[in-house]
């Protein structure tokens, strides 16, 4: 294949261009500046390796140029279609593909060569390797000093809710949805019009426009909704059968994918009634699929009053250089500590290690808190947990004195009991009883003492809460702003909807996204510079 050799000397028209971009779009100059240094020789190797040199097929593009063309992309937003538009029409995509010298609104590429690219870098890694490689630029930037940058490495670590990018759908949708799926896919294996299909399989439902559309019901009616669901299950369960009389070379991976989501959501939503037929199930399955297209998407909230379908995505900044060296993507029902194990190896392979982790407490008990706080000499910035409110005018857990060391809790009025990790102290009754202090401390019933519950981290939760007093421990806490600002460059960027379906695929766009937010910074290095 042939390699990508950009000029480095810049002509006259490159700086008249180089002019106009630096005003609104001052991202180009900076890749038309530094593209020799982000794809240098040993980075186009390691590109390179993605294909097989078997000499045979058509030659691909060169795999730098095509990363090149991923990262604009990203930068100004276009689709794949805008993308391969612009490579022929757009100077600036030209110039930073080093295309001037082309036939005018000649492609640079084809949409499905980009997108076969986009999945061969998937496929091997190489969208975190290039994560890496502009955290490896950015420090060699001009106007990066190592001799100003601390030598303790502080990462924040912060999530934001992306919506997903299926559509999400009741229970008698995502059944229709699915069946719909099947019964076209069938159709195409066996060269025929889905209602020839539908009409084979006694599945007359799905030929209307939409599922409820078909069924024409009276909604308001008693037993309704019921009876309809009953009715599209049988004729779910006579396409099914239909489907497995047919020869097994027709069921291909597309269609097994909806036959899956079809079983998935009637096990999910669905349950036997004991007069017979199905009903929707009480309660909400854990990890309820709410999506046919992408599997991946979960309700989530990132608050109780704010719920949203889709992901969380992560990210871990360094925030003494604002360079974003990890990124995680999880489904929205996920806590926040399960994206710590992603976020850690992200950072192994640039042998990497937090000395000062500045995290919310939604990371608290994850796997990353653990390897800083067993570190020995690392530390943990956080708010610790509020506890369990206080009734107004009673003593608060913050009045009574926990001793680590003796492992012992002292209430206001001086009684000590001991305590075990994880447990509740329960005082004495017959100390609490006479107190003079217990109309301030508990409402307890007569007989029974004041109970304290005890964190599983409570020798963490004092040193925060120690913390929390001092204006220097309060000043350390706002210093995770960094992160919070990095994501707020993400989403501003991308917006608040995933633009691919998987989680797989919406990782790939969050490090490319923050590829770009990490060039963006080396060229703020070189402009203060």
């Amino acid at each position: 294949m042939d390699r990508w050799k950009p000029t480095v000397e810049q002509s006259a028209r490159e700086q008249r261009l180089l002019k106009l971009a630096g005003k609104s779009r001052k991202l180009f100059v900076f890749l038309r500046e530094h593209r020799h240094e982000l794809f240098d020789e040993a980075f186009q190797d390691e590109l390179e390796a993605m294909y097989r040199q078997t000499g045979q097929g058509q030659a691909p593009q060169p795999p730098a140029m095509m990363c090149m063309a991923l990262l604009v992309q990203a930068y100004t937003q276009a689709s794949d279609a805008e993308a391969v538009c612009l490579s022929g029409t757009d100077s600036r995509w030209r110039m930073v593909l080093d295309r001037l010298g082309a036939d005018e609104d000649e492609p640079a590429f084809s949409q499905g060569g980009l997108q076969q690219f986009r999945e061969r870098l998937i496929a091997t890694e190489m969208d975190r390797r290039l994560l890496e490689r502009t955290v490896e630029v950015a420090k060699r930037t001009k106007g990066f000093d190592f001799k100003k940058t601390p030598k303790t490495l502080r990462v924040g670590v912060d999530s934001r809710p992306l919506e997903g990018a299926g559509r999400v759908e009741d229970t008698l949708n995502l059944l229709g949805h699915a069946g719909r799926k099947v019964a076209e896919g069938m159709a195409l294996a066996l060269g025929t019009d889905v209602e020839e299909v539908c009409q084979q399989a006694e599945a007359p439902l799905l030929m209307a426009s939409s599922i409820k559309a078909g069924l024409d019901i009276d909604w308001n009616a008693p037993d309704a909704k019921l009876d309809a669901l009953n009715r599209l299950c049988r004729q779910l369960d006579c396409l099914m059968a239909w489907v497995a009389k047919q020869s097994k070379s027709c069921v291909a991976a597309p269609l097994t994918r909806y036959i899956e989501a079809l079983a998935q959501v009637k096990a999910q939503d669905l349950e036997p009634r004991p007069e017979g037929g199905v009903q929707i199930r009480q309660g909400v399955a854990a990890d309820r699929r709410i999506s046919i297209e992408d599997a991946d998407m979960r309700h989530g909230r990132k608050s109780k009053s704010k719920r949203f379908n889709g992901y969380k995505q992560h990210v871990g900044t360094d925030l003494d250089t604002d360079l974003v060296v990890a990124c995680a993507v999880t489904p929205a029902n996920r806590p926040e500590e399960e994206a710590t194990l992603a976020l850690q190896e992200d950072m192994a392979h640039q042998d990497l290690f937090p000395d000062v982790l500045l995290i919310d407490r939604a990371y608290l008990h994850s796997s990353i808190t653990e390897d800083v706080l067993a570190s020995g000499g690392g530390d943990v910035v956080c708010r610790p947990w509020r506890g369990a409110s206080a009734k107004p005018g009673l003593f608060g857990k913050r009045d009574f004195k926990v001793n680590i060391r003796a492992g012992t809790l002292t209430c206001p009025a001086g009684e000590v009991e001991p305590f075990e990790p994880g447990a509740v102290v329960q005082f004495d009754p017959e100390a609490c009883g006479p107190c003079k202090l217990r109309s301030r401390c508990t409402q307890a019933a007569s007989g029974r003492g004041r109970s304290v519950a005890m964190g599983d981290d409570e020798r963490l939760q004092k040193r925060l809460r120690s913390r929390l007093q001092s204006r220097a421990g309060r000043a350390g806490l706002r210093e995770r702003v960094g992160v919070e600002h990095c994501l707020a460059h993400l989403a501003n960027r991308q917006g608040p909807k995933a633009r691919y379906r998987g989680t797989r695929r919406n990782l790939f766009d969050l490090r490319r996204l923050a590829v770009v937010q990490n060039l963006e910074v080396a060229a703020r290095y070189q402009r203060a510079a």
